[in-house]
Protein backbone atom coordinates (compact mmCIF):
# COMPACT_ATOMS: atom_id res chain seq x y z
CA UNK A 1 0.00 0.00 0.00
CA UNK A 2 1.14 3.69 -1.36
CA UNK A 3 0.45 7.06 0.56
CA UNK A 4 1.05 9.86 -1.40
CA UNK A 5 0.98 13.09 0.82
CA UNK A 6 2.79 16.43 0.57
CA UNK A 7 6.27 16.23 2.39
CA UNK A 8 6.93 18.62 5.51
CA UNK A 9 9.99 19.79 6.57
CA UNK A 10 10.39 17.23 9.15
CA UNK A 11 10.22 14.74 6.15
CA UNK A 12 13.77 16.25 4.81
CA UNK A 13 15.66 13.74 6.67
CA UNK A 14 14.35 10.59 4.72
CA UNK A 15 13.46 12.45 1.88
CA UNK A 16 17.38 13.34 1.62
CA UNK A 17 18.19 9.71 2.67
CA UNK A 18 16.02 8.55 -0.12
CA UNK A 19 17.41 11.09 -2.92
CA UNK A 20 21.32 10.25 -1.90
CA UNK A 21 20.39 6.54 -3.02
CA UNK A 22 18.85 7.62 -6.27
CA UNK A 23 22.05 9.92 -6.38
CA UNK A 24 24.23 7.01 -6.03
CA UNK A 25 22.13 4.62 -8.73
CA UNK A 26 22.59 7.33 -11.14
CA UNK A 27 24.16 5.95 -14.28
CA UNK A 28 23.19 2.38 -12.69
CA UNK A 29 22.96 0.08 -15.87
CA UNK A 30 23.70 2.84 -18.07
CA UNK A 31 20.56 5.09 -17.70
CA UNK A 32 21.40 8.53 -16.41
CA UNK A 33 18.50 9.90 -14.93
CA UNK A 34 19.64 13.32 -13.59
CA UNK A 35 22.25 15.02 -15.19
CA UNK A 36 25.73 14.55 -12.72
CA UNK A 37 27.85 11.88 -12.27
CA UNK A 38 26.65 9.04 -9.38
CA UNK A 39 27.69 10.17 -6.27
CA UNK A 40 27.57 7.90 -2.85
CA UNK A 41 28.09 11.45 -1.45
CA UNK A 42 24.34 12.02 -0.86
CA UNK A 43 22.53 14.85 -1.57
CA UNK A 44 24.65 17.94 -2.57
CA UNK A 45 24.17 20.44 0.18
CA UNK A 46 23.10 23.25 -2.50
CA UNK A 47 20.35 20.62 -3.49
CA UNK A 48 19.39 20.70 0.38
CA UNK A 49 18.86 24.56 1.04
CA UNK A 50 16.41 24.39 -2.27
CA UNK A 51 14.46 21.93 -0.80
CA UNK A 52 14.00 23.03 2.67
CA UNK A 53 14.25 26.64 1.66
CA UNK A 54 11.60 26.55 -0.79
CA UNK A 55 9.34 24.24 0.97
CA UNK A 56 8.54 27.40 3.47
CA UNK A 57 8.15 30.20 0.78
CA UNK A 58 4.08 30.14 -0.98
CA UNK A 59 3.66 29.44 -3.84
CA UNK A 60 4.52 32.24 -6.16
CA UNK A 61 7.03 33.61 -4.03
CA UNK A 62 10.72 33.44 -5.64
CA UNK A 63 12.27 30.45 -4.31
CA UNK A 64 9.25 28.39 -3.98
CA UNK A 65 8.93 24.40 -3.99
CA UNK A 66 5.79 22.12 -3.25
CA UNK A 67 6.72 18.31 -2.19
CA UNK A 68 4.86 15.20 -2.28
CA UNK A 69 6.37 12.01 -0.88
CA UNK A 70 5.18 8.65 -1.61
CA UNK A 71 5.30 5.70 1.23
CA UNK A 72 5.34 2.88 1.41
CA UNK A 73 4.07 0.06 4.27
CA UNK A 74 6.88 0.59 5.98
CA UNK A 75 6.61 4.39 5.91
CA UNK A 76 9.80 4.51 3.96
CA UNK A 77 10.08 7.00 0.96
CA UNK A 78 9.01 5.11 -2.37
CA UNK A 79 9.47 8.58 -4.46
CA UNK A 80 8.99 11.96 -4.49
CA UNK A 81 7.59 14.47 -6.89
CA UNK A 82 7.98 18.57 -6.51
CA UNK A 83 6.62 21.78 -8.61
CA UNK A 84 8.76 24.70 -7.99
CA UNK A 85 8.89 28.36 -9.74
CA UNK A 86 10.69 28.88 -12.83
CA UNK A 87 13.19 31.61 -11.90
CA UNK A 88 11.87 34.24 -14.40
CA UNK A 89 10.02 36.51 -13.09
CA UNK A 90 7.89 36.77 -16.15
CA UNK A 91 7.08 33.21 -15.70
CA UNK A 92 5.03 33.17 -13.17
CA UNK A 93 2.15 31.35 -14.64
CA UNK A 94 4.46 28.14 -15.05
CA UNK A 95 5.73 25.45 -12.92
CA UNK A 96 8.77 22.95 -13.25
CA UNK A 97 8.13 19.59 -12.47
CA UNK A 98 10.92 17.07 -10.24
CA UNK A 99 10.27 13.62 -9.71
CA UNK A 100 11.49 9.82 -9.01
CA UNK A 101 10.53 6.40 -7.73
CA UNK A 102 12.65 4.07 -5.66
CA UNK A 103 14.34 1.31 -8.42
CA UNK A 104 12.70 -1.46 -6.23
CA UNK A 105 9.10 -0.11 -6.78
CA UNK A 106 8.97 1.47 -10.30
CA UNK A 107 6.73 0.48 -13.06
CA UNK A 108 3.97 -0.07 -10.09
CA UNK A 109 1.89 3.29 -11.12
CA UNK A 110 3.80 5.18 -8.32
CA UNK A 111 4.64 7.78 -11.04
CA UNK A 112 1.55 8.30 -12.66
CA UNK A 113 -0.13 8.67 -9.02
CA UNK A 114 2.66 11.58 -7.95
CA UNK A 115 2.11 13.03 -11.12
CA UNK A 116 -1.61 13.23 -10.83
CA UNK A 117 -1.11 14.65 -7.77
CA UNK A 118 0.80 17.48 -8.76
CA UNK A 119 -0.96 18.09 -11.55
CA UNK A 120 -4.22 18.46 -9.27
CA UNK A 121 -2.61 20.72 -7.11
CA UNK A 122 -1.36 22.98 -10.37
CA UNK A 123 -4.80 23.08 -11.74
CA UNK A 124 -6.24 24.27 -8.66
CA UNK A 125 -3.48 26.75 -7.64
CA UNK A 126 -4.03 28.47 -11.13
CA UNK A 127 -1.17 27.44 -13.04
CA UNK A 128 -1.39 27.37 -16.33
CA UNK A 129 1.50 24.94 -17.75
CA UNK A 130 4.07 22.16 -16.01
CA UNK A 131 7.46 22.35 -17.85
CA UNK A 132 10.12 19.40 -17.16
CA UNK A 133 13.36 18.66 -18.65
CA UNK A 134 13.79 14.90 -18.92
CA UNK A 135 17.75 12.97 -20.10
CA UNK A 136 16.75 12.26 -23.64
CA UNK A 137 17.76 8.39 -22.95
CA UNK A 138 15.63 8.24 -20.40
CA UNK A 139 12.83 6.77 -22.22
CA UNK A 140 10.58 5.03 -19.83
CA UNK A 141 10.77 8.62 -17.85
CA UNK A 142 9.41 10.00 -21.18
CA UNK A 143 6.95 7.89 -21.85
CA UNK A 144 5.26 8.46 -18.02
CA UNK A 145 5.28 11.95 -19.31
CA UNK A 146 3.44 11.39 -22.52
CA UNK A 147 0.81 9.00 -21.20
CA UNK A 148 0.09 11.92 -18.26
CA UNK A 149 -0.12 14.28 -20.81
CA UNK A 150 3.03 16.04 -21.47
CA UNK A 151 4.06 16.69 -25.19
CA UNK A 152 7.66 17.54 -26.27
CA UNK A 153 8.47 20.92 -26.67
CA UNK A 154 12.21 20.52 -27.46
CA UNK A 155 15.27 18.93 -27.79
CA UNK A 156 18.87 19.65 -26.88
CA UNK A 157 21.60 16.99 -27.88
CA UNK A 158 25.04 17.03 -26.17
CA UNK A 159 23.50 19.39 -23.16
CA UNK A 160 25.41 17.70 -20.43
CA UNK A 161 28.77 15.74 -20.39
CA UNK A 162 28.51 13.10 -17.85
CA UNK A 163 31.32 10.31 -17.37
CA UNK A 164 32.78 11.41 -20.37
CA UNK A 165 29.35 10.83 -22.71
CA UNK A 166 27.39 13.55 -24.34
CA UNK A 167 23.89 13.56 -23.11
CA UNK A 168 20.98 15.44 -24.79
CA UNK A 169 17.83 16.95 -22.76
CA UNK A 170 14.27 17.01 -23.76
CA UNK A 171 11.75 19.32 -22.78
CA UNK A 172 7.92 18.84 -21.87
CA UNK A 173 5.35 20.51 -21.31
CA UNK A 174 1.75 20.16 -20.45
CA UNK A 175 -0.76 22.94 -20.50
CA UNK A 176 -3.21 22.65 -17.96
CA UNK A 177 -5.95 25.77 -18.89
Amino acid sequence: MITIRPATLEDLPALFAYLGEQLAENGRDGLLFQPMEPTPDGVPPAMRERFATGMTRPAGQPGWRQVWIALDENGLVAGHIDLRGRPEPASGHRTLLGMGVRHDLRRAGIGTRLVQEALAWARAGGFAWVDLEVLAQNHKARALYARTGFHVTGEVPDLYRIGGQAVGAVSMSLQLA
